[in-house]
C-alpha cells in the first residue's frame, strides 16, 4: 500500500488519480470537512480515507504492507498567523512520520516549498546542505515552517542519524490545475479567473510595489501539476538520489503572460485591470521565483515540463470548461 497524507487536498489528490490509474493500493490521509473536498477523490478506487490524527496508528498496524508514504498534507495558507498550529502540523507531524518511516524502512516523500527561498536573494538552487539551507530567509510562516522541517532533515542526514532508506523533499513552486477549487482565495489565478475570463470580464493583478518589476510583471516559476505528479511517480519507481529537490517548470514567466495565455485559450481579448497589493502583503511577496533544475536533472529525471501555454490550454480544456472540473 502507499499512504499520502493531503491526499484529499489539490497536489495530493492528483497523485492519487495517477497512483490509483496504475493499479497502486492507496491510502488517503485528509480532513474532509464538510465541503467539497471530496470531490477530489471521489473518482478513484481508493482503500481507505483516513484522518491525519490516525495516520501514526495506521502505520503501527499496516507497516509490513507499506510500501511508501507521500506526506503532502499540511497546512499551506501563505497568509496563516497560528503559528502553534502551523508547527504543530508542519514540522512536528511530519518529524514523526520521518521517524516512522526511518524506523520501519519506508520510501518517504514530502512536501517542501518555494516559498522557503524568500525574495530570492540567495538564489533557488536546492539540496540538503545546511550551510546552504542556513541562508534562505522565508518571507512568512508557512515557507518559515517548511524550511524549518528541511533543515531538520538535512541536519538528521548530514549527522548520520535515522532516515528512511529513500527519501526526497520536494519544493513545489506555483502550481496550477484540476482539483484546486476547495483553496478558495489560495487558488490559482487561472483557476479564480477563468469564469470571469470566459464571459469576457476583466481579471484583477497586483500592482507592483518594487520598482525592478513593473505592474502584471511580477514573475513566477508556474507548474502544472501534472508535472509534479510525474516528478513523484519517477522518485516512487527510479533509485534516485535522497535530497531536497525543486519542482517547477524552470522558467519565470509574468502574471500577465499567466493571464494572457487564459483569455486566448477562451477566446477573448484580454482584459487586465491593477489593484493596489494590501499592505498585509507588501513585506512577504514574492517578486520572482524560478525553480534550479540541475539536481533534479543530474538525478535523473528527464521529462520535459509542460510550457505555460500548453499547461493552461489543458487545465481550460480538460476540466474548468467542462460540467465536472474534477480529475
Amino acid at each position: 500500500m502507499i499512504l499520502v497524507t493531503g491526499g484529499a487536498g489539490f497536489i495530493g489528490s492528483n497523485l492519487v488519480a495517477a497512483l490509483a490509474e496504475r493499479g497502486e493500493r492507496v491510502v488517503v490521509a485528509d480532513d474532509l470537512g464538510v465541503g467539497e473536498k471530496w470531490r477530489n477523490i471521489a473518482k478513484h478506487d481508493v482503500v481507505d480515507v483516513i484522518r491525519p490524527g490516525a495516520c501514526l496508528d495506521w502505520l503501527g498496524r499496516n507497516a509490513p504492507a507499506l510500501r511508501a508514504v507521500f506526506h503532502l498534507g499540511a497546512i499551506t495558507d501563505t497568509t496563516a498567523r497560528d503559528a502553534d498550529a502551523v508547527i504543530a502540523n508542519n514540522f512536528h507531524f511530519s518529524l514523526a512520520l520521518w521517524d516512522r518511516c526511518a524506523a520501519a524502512g519506508h520510501l518517504f516523500i514530502y512536501a517542501s516549498s518555494a516559498a522557503t527561498y524568500g525574495d530570492g536573494a540567495a538564489g533557488f538552487a536546492d539540496g540538503r546542505d545546511p550551510a546552504e539551507l542556513a541562508r534562505l530567509r522565508p518571507l512568512n510562516l508557512y515557507g518559515w515552517s517548511k524550511h524549518l522541517f528541511d533543515r531538520r532533515i538535512a541536519r538528521i542526514a548530514a549527522e548520520g542519524g535515522p532516515v528512511p532508506p529513500r527519501w526526497a523533499g520536494l519544493k513545489f513552486f506555483n502550481v496550477y490545475g484540476p482539483n484546486e477549487y476547495h483553496k478558495g482565495a489560495m487558488q490559482s489565478l487561472i483557476a479564480k479567473n477563468f469564469d470571469r475570463a470566459a464571459k469576457g470580464e476583466p481579471t484583477a493583478l497586483f500592482r507592483s510595489t518594487h520598482p525592478d518589476f513593473p505592474d502584471g510583471g511580477q514573475r513566477r516559476d508556474f507548474v502544472y501539476v501534472d508535472d509534479c505528479v510525474q516528478v513523484m511517480l519517477w522518485l516512487l519507481d527510479a533509485d534516485a538520489p535522497s535530497d531536497i529537490y525543486n519542482v517547477g517548470s524552470g522558467r519565470a514567466r509574468t502574471f500577465a503572460e499567466l493571464a494572457a495565455a487564459l483569455y486566448k485559450v477562451v477566446g477573448r481579448p484580454p482584459r487586465i485591470h491593477y489593484v493596489e497589493m494590501p499592505d498585509a502583503l507588501r513585506a512577504t511577496y514574492q517578486n520572482r521565483t524560478e525553480a534550479d533544475l540541475a539536481r533534479l536533472r543530474k538525478a535523473g529525471f528527464a521529462a520535459d515540463f509542460i510550457g505555460l501555454e500548453e499547461g493552461v490550454a489543458q487545465f481550460v480544456e480538460l476540466y474548468l470548461a467542462r460540467a465536472d472540473r474534477y480529475r
